[in-house]
């Protein structure tokens, strides 16, 4: 609807990272993908809504007409953006680098390529916090 308007310059990272979790299905009705941008680099205006997602992460809408605009870790002053792909054109060409919560993917939506996958099991080990709370 072009209510909000976002700006990312400086630090971010040109690919695109997915997860399968319970969580991020329910959320966004089958996967969460975005890329990583830095805190100082992303500006916006226009009406955004955040609501808290869980005990670790926010989510950010348009408060306009309620596209999903980031994702950010609540654990942390200086948390980064995971921000959503389809608002930006050149995001189209950013590969996929990596999966998590690979092996709580539906079967109808296998992604293909040569990317970094993990399991819940792994994910989890490395991020205590959440461990039970998206499986």
């Amino acid at each position: 609807c072009k209510s909000v308007s976002i700006t990312v310059n400086g630090d971010y990272i040109a690919a695109v990272g997915a997860c399968h979790c319970t969580m991020c299905q329910r959320s966004n009705g089958v996967l969460f993908a975005a890329f990583e941008a830095a805190p100082d680099a992303v500006t916006y205006t226009g009406p955004v809504r955040t609501y808290e997602s869980s005990s670790f992460a926010e989510r950010t809408f348009c408060g306009t007409c309620g596209s999903a605009l980031w994702l950010r870790d609540t654990g942390a002053n200086s948390a980064g953006y995971e921000m959503m792909p389809g608002l930006f054109a050149d995001a189209k060409h950013f590969p996929l680098i990596s999966e998590i919560y690979h092996d709580r993917a539906p079967a109808y939506l296998p992604l293909a390529g040569d990317h970094k996958r993990g399991t819940e099991a792994d994910y989890e080990a490395k991020n205590k916090h959440i461990k039970g709370v998206q499986g």
